[in-house]
This record gives C-alpha cells, structure tokens and sequence, in this order.
C-alpha cells in the first residue's frame, strides 16, 4: 500500500488524487472512473468527483490502494 501525504494541505479532492497517483491520465479520465463506481473510500464505493479525501482515508481503484496521510 502506498501513502499519499497531504503535507499542507487538509484535504484532497477524489479526482485529483487519482491523477496525482498516476493512476489515470487525466482529470476527465478520473473523474469517468469515480462515476462509474471504480473507487472506493475506506471500503464503500464512492461517486462524488470532488469528495474531500482527509488524513486516515484509504482509496483503492482497482489493483491500487493509498493511505492517505499528514
């Protein structure tokens, strides 16, 4: 599992962190994946493109997960 740091910042957007992970292309090409329910958040699929992802979150889209830390 990987571990996406927020540094700075209190959250990140759904789509972004996707794209931010390399694990699509685009923004357009993320938020095509939230929509039709490839991700999840802590283990519930989520739909919502610009859901704030905080520290303590896991996302997983597909083979690939992410711990999401400060």
């Amino acid at each position: 599992m990987e571990t996406f740091h927020l540094e700075e910042h209190d959250y990140v957007e759904l789509c972004d962190l996707l794209k931010l992970q390399g694990w699509t292309e685009s923004g357009a090409a993320a938020k095509n994946m939230i929509a039709e329910g490839l991700v999840s958040v802590d283990g519930e699929i989520e739909t919502r493109k610009r859901c704030k992802i905080v520290a303590g979150k896991v996302v997983t889209f597909g083979d690939f997960t992410v711990s999401v830390s400060k």
